[in-house]
Parts: structure tokens; sequence; C-alpha cells
């Protein structure tokens, strides 16, 4: 039995680049070892019930038309889950290196298209590392189901873990930045359909209105982005960190104390530790600002197809005011920029010109993937995790971590997730621009460090 590839998801599966791949990565640590008989077990009953995970992808004859997922007759999961001993020290960095080696790595498409790794000997305990091609589902849509494997006790429960994820209770609302898009997304919903599977996309979405057609024209006509040592020629290799974690109630307070949400003051910090970066390796940073790809939910809550998955987001353009010192005025420059996205429909316009852009040849979608990856410098994301611990076959999942696939020929990417009380951010870089991604997280902290103490004197 086969399945067609909607027009989205056929765009972001042909966006994989030699030096650059669609896969999204994750981390999920736990202070104990996990028992591989027993992780296999649990992957045998859970994940490989969602049927995305038994499927790889066949492409049309000669390259001309929509690709199919189809039944891989031959699924073995010994090919798709592996068991790997840290190299010594056993530490986060060694986690670090390993990370970037698998995300240097291309997925077999010859097979569905994701793997995990049991990584043992880390800091006494262990992690799993999860990669998945972002052609079977959006970061949202990923959560849910890689938390179907885990239960909110120690103690298993398979009915527990599925109804999280069917009854969608595990994904929050998207709240802060975006969270009126989601009144858009309800609105234009009918229309975002039509647009993603009619050849006439980009008329369709002109009929938004106006705001529809400004925004199309920003979309389309945006130019290229400033030049800085972030972007460049990308080589194969990839680094990855993220930072210790922020006590959620402590991003809480300071947002409130300075008058903003909580993405307005951790994106000010991540804009803030851009900044630093750059001044430290001697570059004139005055009136600079950089382009960040910003997805945007647009799913539902509870508007989850485990038979489907697929991805049910738009992209939105957020520039960042790298050239500002002041934090206040930085933080408070980037809200005005960000309630302006509120208010737009640029998302949904930009899910229809994925649509557009799935639907061309193969060749084609590459010029313009290329053409829209000059536009922006990084692509940064917040995705809401589960708020209570976790517990994955009886251990507690103690961190989750993940990074954003950053395509065309982007080198950073930014992921900001929260769980259990706690907000971690992810970088993710080329190794040939930026070899020292933990440099970045270590001014991010000092950068909300000093967002804290300010918010400390209202």
């Amino acid at each position: 039995m086969t399945q067609r590839f909607s027009l989205v998801d056929a765009a972001w599966l042909h966006m994989d680049e030699p030096t650059n791949m669609a896969v999204i990565a994750g981390v999920i640590m736990f202070d104990d070892p996990l028992n591989f008989n027993d992780l296999k077990e649990l992957i045998r009953a859970r994940l490989l019930r969602v049927r995305r995970f038994r499927q790889r992808v066949r492409e049309p004859l000669f390259g001309v038309g929509i690709p199919q997922w189809e039944d891989d007759p031959q699924f073995d999961l010994d090919a798709h889950l592996h068991r790997i001993a840290l190299p010594a020290p056993h530490d986060q960095q060694a986690l670090h290196e390993l990370v970037g080696d698998l995300m240097s790595m291309p997925l077999d498409f010859s097979k569905p298209l994701w793997q995990y790794h049991l990584v043992e000997n880390f800091e006494g305990g262990c992690a799993l590392i999860c990669r998945l091609h972002h052609s079977m589902a959006d970061g949202l849509a990923l959560v849910q189901v890689l938390l179907s494997l885990a239960d909110n006790a120690p103690a298993p429960s398979e009915e527990s873990a599925l109804a999280r994820v069917e009854n969608g209770n595990g994904a929050r609302k998207r709240r802060g930045m975006f969270s009126n898009v989601m009144k858009l997304a309800r609105t234009g919903g009918k229309l975002v359909v039509q647009t993603a599977t009619s050849r006439e996309k980009l008329r369709d979405t002109a009929l938004l209105g106006a705001s529809g057609s400004m925004a199309l024209g920003k979309l389309l006509f945006t130019g290229p982005d400033t030049h800085s040592l972030f972007k460049g020629k990308c080589g194969v290799m990839k680094r990855v960190a993220w930072t210790q974690p922020l006590p959620f109630a402590d991003v809480k307070f300071a947002a409130r104390a300075l008058g903003g949400t909580i993405n307005d003051i951790l994106i000010s910090a991540v804009t803030g530790a851009l900044r630093r970066y750059l001044e430290a390796r001697a570059v004139d940073t005055q009136d600079m600002n950089l382009r960040a790809i910003v997805p945007v939910n647009l799913r539902a809550p509870g508007d989850l197809d485990l038979d489907s998955l697929g991805n049910r987001f738009g992209l939105v353009f957020l520039s960042l005011p790298v050239g500002i010192q002041d934090p206040l005025l930085r933080m408070a420059v980037l809200k005005d920029r960000m309630d302006d996205i509120k208010r737009s429909p640029e998302a949904l316009v930009a899910y229809g010109i994925l649509g557009a852009i799935g639907a061309t040849p193969v060749a084609v979608e590459r010029v313009i993937n290329s053409i829209f990856g000059m536009k922006a410098t990084a692509v940064m994301t917040n995705v809401p995790g589960p708020r209570e611990p976790l517990y994955l076959a009886g251990n507690r999942i103690r961190t989750l971590m993940f990074w954003v696939p950053t395509p065309a020929k982007l080198g950073l990417g930014v992921s900001i997730i929260s769980y259990a009380g706690e907000v971690y951010v992810g970088i993710n870089t080329d190794a040939r621009l930026i070899p020292d991604p933990e440099e970045i997280t270590r001014a991010f902290m000092d950068e909300f460090q000093a967002l804290r103490a300010l918010a400390e004197q209202r």
C-alpha cells in the first residue's frame, strides 16, 4: 500500500544538500543505563505502530510527479537501532562530537528515514540520539511521536503513552511569539489546504487579501541577507552544543519584569550572543541585522494524525538586531518585530509557497531553495516540551535536546526546548564556518544573566 506525499512534505524531501541534510536530530539523556533489548522491544511495540516509521520513499519514474510512501517489504529494526560506546572521557563534549559526526552523515533512502543510536557510558548513564528526516513530520509532531515511547511514571504503561499522543495532551498550544498565527490558521485553513494541493498556489495565496499579497511580496522579493562570518560555503562536518539548563521560572520572571514574553527574552539573548561572538572576532556589528527563518506552527492542539504525520507549519523571516548593544532596547525592537509577525499572514503564505515548491521538478526546487537560502543567515525554532518529568523503559529522562536542520546552504541553527521546568538552547553549525558553537552557548548564558539582573532591578 502506498500513500502520496503532500506537496509540502515533498518540498522537504528534496531539501537535502550534499553538505546540509534536512534531518532533525535530537538527544535524550539519562542518569542511568538503558537495557538495549528493553529499548528495542519498546520501539517495536510503540514506535512501529506509527506506520510512517515502517515506510520508505518511492520516487516517481524519471523524477516527474509526486513521491509516495510505501511499506518497506524488507523492514529490519536492526538497520535503524544501533548501540555505540561513547569514547573517553565519556562527557558532554564527547557527546557533542558524536552528535555532530552523526549529523554529518546522510540517511539511507532505500529504507525508512530514521535512526536511533543508544550511546552507552555517557556520564555514568546513557543517551539516545534520534535522527529523522524532515519529510516525515515537523518538529512538534515528531516530539509527540518520540514521546509515545515515554511514560509519566517509572512503571511502563503502554496505554498512557499512546493516549498522550493520540489525544494531543503532550502538545501544548504554541504560546508567546506566534500564538496569534493559530487564529489565522483557523480562518485561512481552507485556503491553505487548497494552496497545498493546487498547481495555482501562488495565485490562490494572494486571495488572502492585501496583507497576503504584501506577505507574498516580502517572501519572494526580500534580498540576500547581510554577509557575516555565519554565511559562506558550507562543508560536510557539523558541530553542536547546548546550554546549561535555565529554570523556566527564572525565564518567566525576567520576561514579565521586562515587559515581554518568554520568546522575547530568549530570542533577545540569542541575538546578543551572536553579537558577542562576532565582536570577539573583531567584526563591526554597528547597525547590523541578521535574518532568521522561523518555523511557525499551524497545527491546532490535538491535530495529529499518527498515520500520516506530515509538516504543518509556515516560515517567516525575523530580522535580528545584532547591532544593538543595549539589551533592553534590543529586546524592545525584537518585541515590535515579532508583534508585527503575529499580525501577518506570512506563515500561511509561506506554507502555500512550500506546496508550490513541492510540485516542481527536483532540479527546479533546488534552485529555488538556494535562492531562498540566500535571504537568511540562520534557522531558529522553539518547541515546547513536556512540563513534567518522563520515563523511558523505567529510566527518568534527565534532559531533552534537539537541533533544527539548516536547509539550502545555511550554516547556523538555533533550537529552544523546554522540559520539566527547564529551558535549553541548542546550537548547530557548519564546522567550516563556525567551528566552536559552544562559544555561542556561553555567550547566550551571559546575555540571559544580564537580562535577569536587569529584571531584578525593576
